[in-house]
């Protein structure tokens, strides 16, 4: 019996035994080092000297880091409802028996497994006020279309855009998914007990949809918190620094400036938002998802 045990147990270390040590190697041990560095003055050059809190204190006087915040928090408040709204939209007409739908399906959900370079390159061309294709199509409806990109005022609206075209696809599938998860019975019971479409949609699809929902919404949440790929791409954080975001500061500190000990305490002020807010919302959904 004992010989046994411990020929599964040195099976599954055999199997097991990479990946834990891979994992330990990558991703625990960077993280245990980062929490270190984040109380550590250190320039890459020289070693690092313990600086106790002096880092979240410079921190919190540092108006480029407040900044950089609000512009985060800008984008997440102008990308996650509207790509949670379209979404659901889009779900649920391609949920339907309609003509082509797997077609439609694909073609919401390619830019999904698009490269952000790609994409970023596309409608950073796009959005040229001089020769970009959106502007000539404004200026043929005889609206004279902004600078976008080069526009403080207009920029941060272009980098949601674009965010939205490439990610609705995503909350789309999830939803898709959920929806196919409701018998068909329930919808049917509801209709001849006399409900309106409108209804079966929000006392019935709504509320069974409610875990889909509330995981497209924390996984949408954590990735505006993380924005960085398309603001590099489309405007490296310009103009005049009106796009610049936390993950852009955090690089910035750390591979411009050589503050890797204020970078790595950036970076966990930013693991502290996304665990309170995932925090939030798996509460949120305890209460709400059936």
């Amino acid at each position: 019996m004992y010989e046994r045990g411990f020929k599964r147990s040195a099976t599954l270390a055999l199997f097991l035994g990479p990946a834990v040590i891979g994992a330990a190697i990558f991703l625990i041990g960077p993280i245990l080092a980062s929490l270190v560095l984040a109380f550590s003055h250190w320039d890459l050059l020289t070693p690092a000297t313990f600086a106790g809190l002096s880092n979240f204190r410079t921190m919190l006087n540092d108006p480029e880091f407040w900044a950089a915040l609000r512009h985060t928090l800008t984008f997440i408040v102008g990308y996650v409802p509207p790509v949670m709204v379209l979404g659901f939209l889009l779900a649920v007409a391609l949920n339907s028996r309609i003509p082509g739908r797997g077609l439609l399906r694909a073609v919401y959900f390619l830019p999904v497994v698009t490269s952000w370079v790609a994409v970023g390159l596309v409608w950073k061309w796009l959005l040229n006020p001089e020769y970009g294709l959106i502007n000539s199509m404004l200026t043929h409806l005889g609206v004279e279309g902004p600078a976008w990109l080069f526009d403080p005022r207009f920029a941060m609206v272009a980098v949601i855009l674009t965010s939205l075209w490439k990610d609705v696809g995503f909350v789309m599938t999830i939803l898709i998914a959920g929806l196919q998860g409701i018998p068909p019975e329930y919808r049917e019971a509801a209709a001849i007990d006399g409900a309106s479409p409108f209804q079966v949609q929000r006392f019935l699809t709504l509320p069974l949809l409610m875990p889909a929902i509330f995981f497209a919404l924390t996984i949408s949440l954590i990735n505006s918190f993380q924005v960085f790929d398309q603001v590099y791409v489309m405007t490296a954080g310009g103009p005049a620094g009106s796009t610049t975001v936390l993950i852009q500061q955090i690089v910035k500190n750390a591979f411009s400036y050589s503050q890797m000990g204020y970078a790595a305490a950036m970076s966990w002020v930013l693991f502290v938002l996304v665990f309170v807010t995932s925090f939030v919302i798996s509460r949120l959904r305890g209460r709400w998802a059936v």
